[in-house]
């Protein structure tokens, strides 16, 4: 049986970062030390972490090759009733760590910053080969006290929000591999083919944020929970482009789904690649 999260600690872990008013200020978080050894025991709160660009990937592929697409997609599935949104985070990150092969941290230039007089007073650099690898990844040469504890929260609350970034897919496919994660239940296959169905009914020119309302409701959830839900499947190549050479209309602040559009509907090939026990038929 799935072992279920100790709502005390999921308390502890959310009371850190978030209030009735949003985030909490870096500033002025802090969780009370008994509350984080409470928090720590129970596996939803962790001591910060280092390692290099090349070690973290190295992890990533050995974890990506101990689990299958199959294994991914049964966790995104069994999370559609039970709202388990760490087991819905965990396919995204799946589908980027395919993107990436073995290599070592390659720089290039990714940001600048100017002050006064157009001074450069910042440059930021990611790995090229990650981010060549597949839109959205970023890799950075080393990884220096790695806040766990934000990434925790943001995988419970939302199903996850940093998909691509080397640590967060690190962190994700590491807290997948050590759940029990059970067979969706017949309500689970039904949300996901009712998903489905309603993107394939999606019309010319529609876009993900005509999609988002469409699937309230088809399951319990929040605005943004339905936003990182249709990112992931954009991640995962389910709702695929199939063109990147499309106007803008305004700032976006989608990712994978950017240029999704109604008429490119679904792809039903890599939908049976992580759903295909699940896949209604016919």
């Amino acid at each position: 049986m799935p072992h279920p999260i100790d709502k005390k600690a999921k308390n502890i872990l959310f009371k850190t970062f978030w209030s009735a008013a949003g985030w909490i200020d870096p500033r002025v978080q802090h969780t009370p030390p008994d509350d984080y050894a409470y928090a720590k025991a129970q596996g939803l709160m962790f001591d910060p972490v280092s390692f290099s660009h090349d070690q973290c990937l190295a992890e990533i592929l050995a974890m990506r090759d101990s689990l299958s697409a199959l294994q991914a997609g049964r966790a995104f599935v069994s999370s559609l009733s039970s709202r388990r949104l760490d087991w819905r985070s965990g396919l995204a990150s799946y589908a980027v760590a395919q993107s990436l092969a073995a290599h070592p941290y390659t720089p290039v230039e990714s940001s600048r910053s100017y002050g006064p007089g157009g001074q450069v007073t910042r440059v930021g650099y990611t790995c090229s080969v990650c981010r060549d690898a597949k839109d959205g990844n970023i890799g950075s040469a080393n990884y220096q006290d790695v806040d766990l504890n934000v990434l925790s929260f943001e995988r419970l609350k939302w199903g996850g929000v940093r998909h691509g970034r080397l640590d967060y897919t690190w962190f994700d496919l590491r807290q997948l591999s050590g759940e029990e994660i059970p067979e969706p239940t017949a309500e689970d296959i039904a949300i996901l083919n009712a998903i489905l169905s309603t993107i394939a009914a999606s019309q010319a020119g529609d876009r993900a944020s005509t999609l988002e309302p469409k699937l309230k409701p088809l399951l319990a959830s929040s605005k943004d929970e339905r936003r990182t839900l249709i990112e992931i499947l954009a991640c995962i190549g389910v709702m695929r482009p199939l063109s990147h050479n499309r106007p803008a209309h305004g700032k976006s602040d989608w990712n994978f789904v950017n240029d999704w559009r109604g008429e490119d509907g679904y792809c039903a090939t890599t939908a049976a690649r992580y759903f295909s026990p699940y896949l209604a038929q016919g």
